[in-house]
């Protein structure tokens, strides 16, 4: 099967790393790169018959325990690193708010002054530090889950169609190139069957909590 250009990308990115921890800090710059598409495994030759199929990835998406699964402990992990940063930041604004009233009533010598700003500072810096770390390893397992989820989907296939002989599996999403399908030729609830009948018999632990630093 040849993919679609980040086949689960647009399913998983959108509303997990692609915001990630840039709303704590009131900085709403989301960067994400989708994973270049991944050819699926090569099937045994035969000789071609023209016989084509698809998979609704909507539908995959929705329907796939093993991604609905990850998808909500990488919710969770994304709402717990928002938490810290936060946390980070609301102790920075409450820093910075003692100092103000210090330096207005003037109650400040130079030296303490000198000492609270660069207090701050180093707040200000482990701020973003810790939200580009925290943020770059959210991304890092993420663009790490697309992969396995396509080669997943990929290895998954090609064992489904040992016997089915297609020549072609198509990946079918709302708004992508394909712009009309053919029901008939939908294989989504067989795959859909198949992978989960797969995670029920070998389940995929969830992901660990992630520690702080």
């Amino acid at each position: 099967m040849k993919s679609s250009s980040s086949i689960f990308n647009y399913l998983f990115v959108s509303g997990l790393a692609a915001s990630m921890l840039f709303a704590s800090c009131k900085d709403n710059k989301a960067s994400t790169t989708a994973p270049a598409a991944t050819p699926a495994a090569n099937a045994p030759a035969t000789a071609p018959s023209g016989k084509i199929a698809y998979v609704n990835l909507d539908t995959l998406g929705d329907r796939y325990e093993y991604f609905k699964t990850k998808k909500a402990d990488f919710e969770k992990r994304q709402a717990g690193m928002e938490a810290e940063v936060e946390r980070l930041a609301q102790n920075l604004q409450s820093e910075y708010a003692a100092f103000q009233k210090k330096a207005q009533a003037g109650t400040l010598t130079q030296a303490e002054g000198e000492a609270a700003q660069k207090k701050l500072a180093g707040m200000q810096q482990n701020v973003e530090s810790r939200r580009q770390s925290l943020g770059g390893q959210l991304m890092k397992e993420q663009e790490e889950f697309n992969k396995e989820l396509q080669d997943r989907l990929d290895n998954y296939l090609v064992k489904y169609n040992a016997n089915k002989g297609y020549d072609f599996i198509l990946s079918y999403v709302k708004g992508g190139n394909i712009l009309l399908a053919n029901k008939a030729l939908d294989i989504t609830e067989d795959v859909i069957k198949g992978m989960n009948e797969e995670e029920k018999s070998n389940p995929t632990p969830s992901i660990a909590p992630t520690t702080k630093k």
